[in-house]
């Protein structure tokens, strides 16, 4: 099966849109770059459907590489035949591939290879064909110095049987049919973990068994956490004496001495062969499927989660609150840079709250602050509510920000390297004031699986959910467009074609030469060549540029067609720029051409109608339940203000203003089936839920979607 044919059969896509995409691919373009600016090649696809193309790419690729080795190997071995290459060439999925090499593969010393060895394959194929009379007298004949007697010669024989039916395709797919459909997965707690503190945690899996086909990925990922940690042995079951019925079926024609003897052999392949082998394969399939569902969920989460709603260009005083250790205080102008630090003490045990209050009011005057950020973790609540009493000359907008990574990136080498004059918690309140000014930017900084916003992240197959994650920050930070003369070098490492070296050899360039006037000084930067600049230069933004269209997301291929119709109209390219009623009386079929069609020219009129406008909501105040301190104060029936701040497969957790978040289950979401809950709610929505239950001691809250 040739490449293309493969993607179209997995994907059902057009064949010409797969044709186009991988041709793009190959010429190591984006998935950002493909989607904004090369519609017409594959027929408007987005950025899931340009990665689906890209997922099986590779793994059609990491097929043929092995069906290379293996045809290599059995060249080696002399035993690859017209037969077997041709099985090998059509086969369209590894676990296929490995069943075609399985009888040649290398072995280690096995009880069937010594069986060999000792002469007991012509008693094998003897036993196999059935028609041996007195078996045990023909079995005398095979005796030996290391064969004793007639029945070592029949157990060395079922040895290289069972070898045999271990190797035999269509029974390896019974079993596997068989495990797909009816395999059962249970745990059981290890006795002497039972009263373990930390096995509690996973109390409802102590006695647990449950469809493997049916289970949640969340609750597959618990069980094997559980068993990781030790706490539980894990065990795939299904009904064995089926299977075993069914194989006999398969291989036993007639009942006779031999038949005794295979029956033997098949039971040996299936217990010590065939089941282990076979259920760990299914429990890394369930494993893998399980993975996936749990990196998708990651993967929207942090996408919500770093389109999240910016403040803007706003000074902004932030605080990282505490009690004893105080709360450092920041102050950062509209670009984020810090202009002050200090630390206030206006909780216990120091209780300075009028000199608190003194100095915070005087920061908001003197540094001209417009909003103030306050992180969520420990004495947020109380510093909140300080805040919110201070009476200010102008209105000061109050904000609680997740700190959720703040601490990584506070001791992190870019932090270092941002501010090396400046101690950790000092960093720390620079980034929670940064992320209400813009979560993107700043949270690209952060490791993603230390963001907070998944479940079982470090449980998962780290290379696919770091691939995945990836993808989504480049996709994120490319839907909005870069700065190129503020943003950060670890901003700007994520746009399309960049990369971390040509990141550091901008801002380098930048701190040397200056701000860029307009995207062609882009081309001067050391390591952009005409390929990077392609990629790259539609998702760069230039504000105040010698040319408007450089604070765009049109791409400078496209600005010889946008200057022609401007000339068109006998006006000036700024002049056109924000002219809704001109642009939509543009007849754009008289500017299309063989390259640029009309899904491009209709994305040039809409960027030209608002260039450079960010697809972020703005950020809103929002204030949590004064009266609810901590979870002892939550009683079943009360509507409570709260903000989502995770979502899983079985519901989404919503922080209530208190150290616990409270889950809403997925059956608590809505009167109707909700098949995925970003359908409902989405992350950092502002949201009413009702107290459902409450269990003080294990520190869980149960919540309804009110509205």
């Amino acid at each position: 099966m040739q490449l293309l044919s493969y993607i179209i059969q997995q994907t059902q896509l057009p064949s010409k849109a797969v044709e186009n995409t991988i041709s793009l691919l190959n010429e190591d373009a984006t998935i950002p770059f493909i989607a904004r600016y090369r519609k017409e090649m594959t027929g408007n696809l987005d950025e899931v459907a340009i990665g689906e193309i890209e997922k099986f790419k590779g793994l059609f690729e990491a097929l043929e590489k092995r069906k290379k080795a293996i045809l290599k190997a059995l060249e080696e071995q002399q035993v690859l035949t017209e037969e077997i290459s041709k099985k090998i060439h059509n086969t369209t999925d590894l676990i296929s591939l490995e069943d075609v090499y399985l009888p040649f593969k290398k072995k280690r010393k096995t009880k069937a290879e010594t069986a060999r060895l000792q002469g007991l394959e012509p008693l094998a194929k003897m036993m196999m064909s059935q028609r041996v009379s007195n078996l045990h007298q023909t079995a005398t004949k095979f005796i030996s110095k290391d064969i004793k007697n007639a029945e070592n010669a029949l157990e060395g024989a079922r040895y290289i049987i069972a070898e045999w039916i271990n190797e035999r395709t269509d029974i390896r797919n019974t079993i596997r049919k068989e495990l797909e459909r009816h395999a059962t997965i249970t745990s059981k707690v290890i006795k002497n973990k039972i009263d373990d503190e930390k096995a509690q945690k996973f109390s409802q899996y102590f006695d647990w068994s449950e469809s493997l086909s049916n289970i949640p990925s969340h609750r597959l990922l618990a069980i094997l956490r559980a068993e990781n940690e030790g706490f539980v042995r894990v065990k795939i079951e299904v009904d064995s004496d089926r299977l075993l019925h069914r194989i006999e079926n398969r291989i036993i024609r007639i009942e006779n001495e031999c038949s005794e003897q295979i029956r033997l052999a098949i039971q040996d392949a299936y217990k010590r062969l065939l089941s282990p082998s076979l259920c760990n394969e299914r429990m890394s399939l369930a494993k893998e499927k399980a993975d996936e569902e749990a990196i998708v969920v990651f993967s929207k989460n942090l996408k919500q989660l770093l389109l999240g709603a910016p403040l803007g260009e706003k000074r902004v005083l932030a605080i990282d609150p505490g009690f004893r250790s105080g709360c450092k205080v920041v102050c950062l102008n509209a670009q984020g840079d810090i202009e002050h630090n200090e630390t206030i003490y206006p909780h216990e045990p120091q209780n300075q709250k009028l000199e608190a209050i003194k100095k915070i009011s005087f920061l908001v005057d003197e540094h001209k602050i417009e909003a103030i950020a306050i992180g969520n973790g420990t004495a947020s609540r109380e510093t909140a509510q300080f805040v919110k009493k201070i009476q200010f000359k102008n209105n000061i907008a109050v904000f609680v920000v997740s700190e959720a990574g703040a601490s990584i990136y506070s001791a992190s080498k870019i932090a270092r390297e941002e501010f090396p004059n400046y101690d950790v918690t000092v960093r720390g309140a620079i980034s929670i004031g940064r992320r209400l000014q813009d979560p993107l930017a700043e949270l690209v900084k952060i490791d993603a699986k230390s963001i907070g916003v998944g479940q079982y992240q470090h449980d998962v197959d780290q290379t696919k959910l770091k691939k995945s994650l990836d993808n989504t920050v480049e996709s994120c930070v490319n839907t909005v467009g870069v700065n190129i003369n503020t943003a950060s070098e670890s901003l700007l490492s994520y746009v399309s074609g960049i990369g971390p070296k040509i990141a550091a050899n901008i801002v380098n360039h930048r701190n040397t030469n200056g701000a860029f006037s307009n995207r062609n000084n882009i081309k001067k930067i050391p390591r952009i060549g005409s390929k990077a600049f392609e990629q790259a230069a539609g998702f760069l933004r230039i504000k105040n540029g010698k040319n408007p269209l450089d604070d765009s997301a049109v791409h400078p291929e496209s600005y010889a067609l946008v200057d022609k119709m401007a000339k068109d109209y006998k006006i000036k390219i700024k002049e056109l720029i924000g002219n809704t009623s001109l642009l939509q009386k543009i007849n754009l079929v008289n500017y299309s051409t063989e390259n640029t069609g009309l899904p491009t020219l209709q994305d040039i009129v809409k960027e030209l109608e608002k260039p450079g406008l960010d697809p972020r909501a703005t950020a809103k105040v929002f204030s949590f339940d004064v009266n609810i301190k901590t979870i002892n104060d939550l009683r079943t029936g009360q509507l409570l203000p709260g903000i989502v701040n995770n979502i899983t497969n079985f519901g989404c957790f919503v922080d209530i203003g208190i150290k616990e978040s409270g889950l809403i289950h997925v059956s608590n979401l809505s009167d109707t089936f909700v098949k995925d809950v970003n359908t409902i709610v989405h992350l950092q929505q502002q949201i009413i839920v009702k107290v459902v239950e409450v269990d003080v001691a294990r520190k869980r809250i149960q919540l309804a979607l009110v509205k």
